[in-house]
C-alpha cells in the first residue's frame, strides 16, 4: 500500500476540511481505504509532496525566504503542519509571542504543536524569561528534553518549592547530556554558586566531556568551576602531549587543574605513553579520585585495543567508585578476557544502579557468582538469570540458555478486534507518520509516529494499542515502525510483528542456493535495514543488506554479474544476491563462525582477523570484547535475531549458543585461507 491508499482518510482531515483539522485535531477520520483519488487530486497531491521536500531542503539550508515563498503551495496538504513548523522555526528567534500562540492554537494536539513548544521553551530558557517559560511549560506533553527539565526544576527552586533531591536530579540530567547545553549547565551553575553543588561534581562533568572527546562540554564545566583555566582547555584536549610537556603545566594552577583531562586525551592516542607519564611524573601529584579516573581512562583505551597490559592499568585503581560506567565496562571486559571473575564482580558492583540493571552486566555478574563456591551466591545468580531470561535479546537468550531453555516461537496474542484496528487506522498522527515516510520524509514520519505511540499521552499507548499501531505499519510495509512499535509492548509479544519476513521467497531461495542459513540472513537484514528498501547509511551503504558501493562492485564480479551498475544495488533481487554472496564469502573465510562473519560484514574483514588474535576465549566473552560499540551491538543482535528466525523457519526450538559457537581464537592451520582482497 502506497501514498494513494492513505490519501483519502488524510484528506478527510486536511485536503477537504483543513479548517476543521485546525479547530478539531482529534476529529475521527474515515476508514483506511484503497480507493483511488481523481487524477487532478493526485496531481495536486504530487505537487504538494514536491513542495514539502523542497521546503525541508530550504529548512536545512536555513533559507527563510524560500520557506515563506513555498508555504502557500502546501496549504491544505495532509502534512501542512510540517511546512508551517519549518517556516516558523527557521525564524523563531525573531518571532513574537502572538505568532507563536497562533501556531500552537492552530495545531493543538499535534506533534507540531509540542515540537514548536519545545523549541520555544528552549529559547525562553536561554533568554531567562522564567515567567513566560512557566506559562508555556504547562501545555508541554513530550517532557523528554533534559534542558527543558533543568530549566523547569530551576524555576521551581526560584519559586521556593522544596525539592530536597534537586542537586542530584540536576546533576544526573547534566552528566547524561552528551553535548554541551545551556539549560542544565545554567541550573547547575546556579546551585554551585550557592554551595549546593560541589566543585568535584562540576569536574565530573568535565571528565565526562574529556572521556567522550567533547571539548565544548569540558569548556562549559570549566567555565563554572575554574574560569581561569578556560584559556588552556583547547591545548589540554587537542595537544595533550605538548600541554603535559610544558613546564608551566606543573607550576601554573590554571594549567595544573586540567592535567587529568589531558592525560585521558593522551591515552586515547597512546595509552602506553600516558601510563609512562603517570608513573614518572603525575601520579603522586593527583588526588586519589583524579588518579583512579586517569588509570581508568588508560585501562579503557588499552582494553579497547585488546592489550594484555589493560588489566595491570586497571589494577592501579584504588576505588572503582571513581570510574565512569564505560571505564568499568572495559574493566569487566578485560577481566573476562583474563578469566578473573572476582574482578568482574567487583567492577559491576561499582557501576551506577542504571548500569547494573543492564542485561549484559546482570548476566556477567551472575556468571561471576556462579564461578565461586558459595551456595548462597549460586542461588542469587539463578535468580538474577531468571530475572532477565527471555526469547529475544542477546543476553536475555544467553540467560535463558544457561537456565536450560531454548528459543521457541510464542503463541501470538489474541487477534486484534475490528474496533482496535479501526482506532489505529483512523489515528491522524499514525496516518501522517506513514504518509510522511512514503513521501520521502522518513525522519519526520518516524518522529510523528513515535510521538503518537509514546509521548502524546502520558505513559504512551497500551500494549493492545501498540499491537494495533504495529499492525497498521505492517499493512503498509513500513517494517521499521512495525518492528519497533511492537517491541515496546510489555505484557504481550508478537513474533509475527517483531520478526517479519518480507521477500521470503527471494531470501530463502537465494540463501539455500549458496548453502547459507536463511535465518542468519534474516537476522542480519533485520539489524541492517529493518527491511527498508531504500535505506542508506551515513557512510553510503545501500538497500536491504546495506552494501557499500565498492563491496557491491567487488562481489558482483565474484559472482559473475558482469552487467552490474551502481544503481542496481537498490534493486531487491540484486541487493539480496550480492549481500548473501558477500556474507557467504565472509562465513567461509572464518570457518563458519557466525560472530566473526557478522563482525566482518559490519566492520570489514581485517578487523575481526585482528580481534581474534590473543587468547582463545569463550565466544560470548569474545563478542563482548569487540572494540567498536556499534559492531559489538550489531553482532549480538544479528545472532539473537537469527536464533528467533531459526525457530520461526524450522518450527523447532533453537539455541543462541549453537550460532555463537563455543570458542574464538587465533586462526588454526585447518581454517580456510583468508581471501586477501575481501573488502
Amino acid at each position: 500500500m502506497r501514498l494513494a491508499t492513505i490519501l483519502t482518510p488524510l484528506c478527510a482531515l486536511s485536503c477537504l476540511a483543513a479548517p476543521a483539522l485546525q479547530a478539531q485535531p482529534a476529529l475521527q477520520v474515515a476508514a483506511l481505504s484503497p480507493a483511488a483519488t481523481s487524477p487532478a487530486a493526485q496531481a495536486a497531491q504530487a505537487a504538494g509532496d514536491a513542495a514539502l521536500l523542497e521546503m525541508r531542503a530550504a529548512f536545512t539550508a536555513k533559507d527563510t525566504t524560500r520557506l515563506s515563498r513555498l508555504l502557500p503551495a502546501v496549504q491544505g496538504h495532509p502534512l501542512e503542519g510540517w511546512a508551517a513548523y519549518w517556516e516558523l522555526t527557521a525564524r523563531l528567534r525573531e518571532a513574537q509571542r502572538p505568532e507563536v500562540d497562533a501556531f500552537l492554537a492552530r495545531w493543538r494536539g499535534t506533534y507540531y504543536e509540542d515540537r514548536l513548544r519545545n523549541d520555544w521553551l528552549l529559547l525562553l530558557g536561554q533568554r531567562r524569561a522564567w515567567s513566560e517559560f512557566a506559562h508555556y511549560h504547562q501545555g508541554f506533553r513530550m517532557q523528554d528534553d533534559a534542558q527543558v527539565q533543568c530549566y523547569s526544576l530551576l524555576i521551581d527552586d526560584i519559586q521556593g518549592q522544596s525539592l530536597p533531591d534537586l542537586p542530584e536530579h540536576l546533576l544526573s540530567l547534566w552528566w547524561g547530556q552528551r553535548n554541551a547545553d545551556d539549560g542544565c549547565t545554567h541550573a547547575v551553575s546556579e546551585l554551585y554558586a550557592d554551595g549546593r553543588i560541589k566543585a568535584d561534581q562540576i569536574w565530573q562533568r568535565a571528565r565526562i566531556g574529556a572521556h567522550n572527546n567533547r571539548p565544548a562540554v569540558v569548556r562549559s564545566a570549566v567555565q563554572i568551576v575554574a574560569p581561569q583555566s578556560l584559556a588552556h582547555v583547547a591545548n589540554a584536549m587537542d595537544k595533550s602531549s605538548a600541554f603535559l610537556n610544558n613546564k608551566a603545566t606543573e607550576t601554573d594552577p590554571a594549567r595544573r587543574a586540567l592535567v587529568p583531562l589531558a592525560l585521558a586525551r593522551l591515552a586515547s592516542n597512546d595509552f602506553a605513553d600516558a601510563a609512562a607519564r603517570m608513573e614518572a611524573r603525575w601520579s603522586a601529584k593527583l588526588t586519589p579520585a583524579e588518579r583512579d579516573w586517569v588509570w581508568g581512562a588508560i585501562g579503557r583505551w588499552a582494553g579497547i585495543r585488546l592489550s594484555p597490559s589493560a588489566a595491570g592499568y586497571f589494577a592501579k585503581v584504588g576505588d572503582d567508585g571513581n570510574l565512569l560506567d564505560e571505564q568499568l565496562q572495559w574493566k569487566v571486559r578485560t577481566a573476562l578476557r583474563a578469566g578473573n571473575w572476582t574482578a568482574v564482580g567487583k567492577a559491576i558492583d561499582a557501576m551506577s544502579p542504571e548500569g547494573q540493571r543492564e542485561s549484559a552486566w546482570v548476566y556477567w555478574r551472575a556468571r561471576a557468582l556462579l564461578a565461586g563456591q558459595d551456595a548462597a551466591g549460586h542461588a542469587t545468580a539463578e535468580r538474577m538469570l531468571q530475572g532477565i531470561a527471555g526469547l529475544t535479546g542477546f543476553y536475555e537468550q544467553m540467560a535463558y540458555h544457561w537456565l536450560g531453555g531454548k528459543v521457541a516461537v510464542l503463541p501470538e496474542p489474541d487477534p486484534l478486534s475490528e474496533d482496535e484496528k479501526a482506532r489505529a487506522r483512523t489515528n491522524p498522527a499514525l496516518l501522517r507518520g506513514i504518509y510522511a515516510i512514503q513521501a520521502g520524509l522518513r525522519s519526520e514520519g518516524v518522529r510523528e509516529w513515535n510521538y503518537a505511540t509514546n509521548l502524546h499521552e502520558a505513559g504512551g499507548m497500551s500494549d493492545r494499542e501498540l499491537l494495533a499501531a504495529a499492525d497498521l505499519a505492517c499493512q503498509h510495509e513500513v517494517w521499521d515502525r512495525c518492528i519497533n512499535t511492537s517491541e515496546r509492548t510489555r505484557s504481550v509479544t508478537s513474533f509475527a510483528q517483531r520478526y517479519p519476513m518480507p521477500f521470503r521467497e527471494a531470501v530463502v531461495q537465494r540463501s539455500e542456493e549458496i548453502a547459507l542459513d536463511p535465518a542468519y540472513v534474516y537476522g542480519l537484514i533485520r539489524q541492517e535495514s529493518r527491511f527498508i528498501m531504500d535505506a542508506r547509511s551515513s557512510v553510503g551503504a545501500s538497500g536491504l543488506m546495506q552494501i557499500m558501493p565498492a563491496t557491491a562492485r567487488w562481489t558482483a564480479g565474484k559472482i559473475g554479474l558482469t552487467d552490474f551498475k551502481p544503481g542496481d544495488i537498490n534493486d531487491k533481487q540484486t541487493n539480496i544476491a550480492i549481500g548473501t554472496a558477500y556474507l557467504k564469502l565472509a562465513l567461509d573465510e572464518f570457518a563458519g563462525s557466525m560472530p566473526l562473519a557478522a563482525a566482518a560484514y559490519n566492520a570489514g574483514p581485517g578487523r575481526p582477523r585482528n580481534w581474534r588474535n590473543g587468547p582463545t576465549l569463550d565466544a560470548a566473552i569474545w563478542a563482548e570484547n569487540i572494540p567498536f560499540n556499534e559492531t559489538r551491538d550489531y553482532v549480538q543482535k544479528v545472532l539473537a535475531n537469527a536464533t528467533v528466525y531459526g525457530a520461526i523457519l524450522s518450527g523447532q526450538p533453537q539455541s543462541l549458543q549453537a550460532r555463537l559457537g563455543s570458542t574464538i581464537g587465533p586462526r588454526s592451520a585447518a581454517d580456510p585461507v583468508a581471501v586477501a582482497d575481501l573488502p
